[in-house]
């Protein structure tokens, strides 16, 4: 990305707005040894009107989407930074300007697959039966292996689960179904709550660590937690992978339909109904199908200049301000894309417009606070989340501060626009003892934590906190609460699942006027809080003894030792 500060000056457009104090006091004393809160007199929280401003900009026609690589995206960049500038915050990019440079590939194929079974063939339908994709920059692919079925595609020690069983499966083409036995069975795994081996991205990567040459998942709605069109709307056009080499990949991924692999499998002689229940057995083996599958995709490859966007608030504290509290939220969409209804922009105002927007009032609640903490504070705006979470995983790979020297990250992706709560959420908080702070501000506000209310969605996994809690930084994810004011207990938990029908990664998910903001700035209030309480204390907080990720968080903190800045 070019970047013209002049441009990004211009972009300084009105979103001025009412700025209310917090006034909220301490429902508790604070503990001894813990940090204080900055005094409610001290922070202060933009009106429901600047949220707004913010939101209906990013989320405009005008910028088509923000899709990674267009002139949408741009602006979009390009207008954060000129917020974060307005509001004083000092460039955090590595080069002294407010951006972090990502390079990206757009890779845009043309794909067809056909099976082979008992000497006749078939072809899918691409976008009805299937999508696929290339895992590599290739500009032609061409792959015809024999299909294997691998139950969930889990190989998991601790669970004591190995869908492989030593097979060899090098050039394979594995068909496995998504989630984790843990859904049909809640004494497997975590139950109902989603694990990361549930996870698509997980069953792609430990696919290829198997030598496969491609992997296809089977999609229900059930077990993907999402209906077909958003894996139709999301894997076809542009796809936008990491410009750098690949290590170890496979060649293509895909999804199918269940009705489309109940098709296949009857061709095969075997039914899809049975192949589920063996797959839930902990005795599985992989099922070799008799049939074969040949894919073929012609790419059309482009190089992407994208770019993270970093405003930083230094520390008071010259002996912590080399330590940073993370604040991020996306500000990529799907751009435009298949037309539905005859419209094709896919504008992403709650995904995330809505997050970039409480990101935005965030920082200007610490910029007016007319104090600072001891620590310093980065607000990061990442790009192609969509993508597979790859600004954040840019900036992991690449950090600005030390990943050793980050006390937290706190990610806000979807604020709430439904109204305000009696409670909040924030995924993560059962992880570490970032927990105890989360409790301790959402107490301040006069807000209940509560846990994950949909945990089966996998929802940890699938934003821009987890690149950083897979590195070992401890992180929090901000959700909407599900106890919403005057509204009957399972009005916020209808109101999720029809967004997850209706919008998610659908055009329709467009600025509303009666989008209702007192649960954002609920948020907004817990972020600055909690934000505050961390810059401005002096420990770092730690992952639980049973957490998946204690073993990375204790590497960082073995670097953090050897520190100079110690």
């Amino acid at each position: 990305m070019t970047v013209r500060p002049p441009v990004a000056r211009l972009l300084v457009l009105l979103t001025s707005g009412t700025f209310l104090l917090v006034t909220r006091v301490a429902a508790q004393e604070t503990p001894a040894g813990e940090p204080a809160l900055a005094p409610a007199s001290a922070l202060t929280t933009p009106g429901a009107g600047l949220v707004r401003a913010h939101l209906r900009f990013l989320s405009a026609d005008l910028l088509m989407g923000r899709a990674p690589g267009t002139p949408g995206a741009q602006v979009a960049a390009h207008y954060i930074a000129a917020q974060f500038e307005a509001l004083g915050l000092e460039p955090g990019g590595p080069t002294g300007s407010y951006f972090q440079p990502v390079r990206l590939l757009g890779v845009t194929p043309e794909v067809s697959l056909v099976l082979g079974i008992r000497r006749q063939t078939t072809a899918l339908e691409h976008g009805r039966d299937f999508v696929a994709w290339p895992e590599r920059p290739d500009s032609a692919l061409s792959v015809d292996g024999e299909i294997v079925f691998v139950g969930y595609g889990i190989q998991a020690a601790e669970w004591d689960w190995d869908d492989y069983k030593g097979t060899p499966l090098a050039g394979k083409i594995l068909l496995m179904l998504v989630n984790d036995p843990g859904l049909t069975d809640a004494s497997r795994f975590n139950g109902r709550t989603l694990t990361y081996y549930g996870r698509w991205t997980y069953k792609l990567e430990q696919a290829a660590r198997m030598g496969a040459v491609g992997a296809i998942l089977i999609h229900t709605d059930k077990t993907a937690t999402y209906p077909w069109s958003v894996v139709r709307n999301s894997w076809t056009g542009e796809q936008i992978m990491l410009d750098r080499r690949v290590v170890e990949s496979l060649q293509f991924g895909a999804w199918m339909t269940a009705d489309a692999a109940r098709r296949i499998l009857a061709e095969t002689g075997r039914d899809f109904e049975a192949l589920v229940r063996r797959a839930q057995q902990r005795q599985f083996r992989p099922i070799g199908l008799g049939a074969h599958a040949v894919v073929r995709l012609r790419s059309r490859i482009r190089q992407i200049e994208g770019a993270n966007v970093v405003g930083r608030l230094d520390g008071a504290d010259p002996d912590r301000r080399h330590e940073a509290v993370v604040l991020t939220a996306h500000y990529d969409h799907l751009g435009v894309g298949l037309p539905v209804d005859g419209d094709s922009i896919y504008n992403g105002a709650e995904d995330n417009a809505s997050g970039v927007a409480a990101l935005l009032a965030a920082a200007a609640g610490f910029s007016r606070a007319g104090t600072q903490p001891g620590r310093t504070l980065l607000f990061i705006a990442t790009t192609a989340e969509e993508a597979g979470l790859l600004g954040a995983e840019a900036y992991v790979t690449e950090p600005i501060m030390p990943l050793e020297q980050t006390v937290a990250v706190l990610n806000i992706d979807r604020a709430n626009l439904r109204g305000a709560t009696h409670d909040a959420v924030a995924l993560g908080s059962e992880r570490s003892t970032l927990g105890q702070h989360f409790r301790r501000a959402a107490a301040q506000e006069g807000l209940e934590a509560s846990r994950d209310p949909n945990p089966g969605a996998g929802q940890f996994y699938r934003s821009d906190h987890f690149p950083f809690a897979r590195a070992g930084v401890p992180v929090l994810a901000f959700q909407a609460g599900a106890q919403f004011a005057d509204r009957p207990p399972d009005w916020g938990a209808e109101q999720e699942a029809r967004y997850t029908q209706e919008r998610y990664h659908q055009p329709s998910d467009e600025f509303r006027e009666d989008f209702a903001y007192e649960g954002a700035l609920q948020q907004v209030r817990l972020l600055i809080r909690l934000g505050w309480s961390l810059a401005a204390g002096s420990e770092f907080p730690e992952w639980h003894p049973d957490s998946e990720y204690r073993s990375a968080g204790e590497r960082l903190r073995l670097r953090r030792a050897r520190s100079p800045d110690r």
